[in-house]
């Protein structure tokens, strides 16, 4: 499998995309790019309730995605 393949295999929408995700993600077709979401927005945690802003949520994806390129 290529590395481009293989990249659109595994891109999932993110909060906190890097350029090479949001160019994968730019190749996928429109269809696919609905069916992840869909995909992802069925997933059991997705229906849960919070407290959190969006903007509480997007420090935390950062956050996430800052400690995963430092450690």
């Amino acid at each position: 499998m290529s590395r481009t393949t293989d990249q659109l295999a595994k891109i999932t929408p993110s909060a906190t995309p890097s350029e090479a995700e949001l160019e994968a993600w730019a190749k996928l077709s429109r269809d696919e790019q609905v069916r992840r979401y869909q995909t992802l927005f069925a997933q059991p945690d997705c229906n849960e309730f919070t407290s959190d802003t969006p903007d509480d949520i997007l420090a935390a994806a950062r956050q996430r995605v800052a400690q995963r390129r430092h450690g």
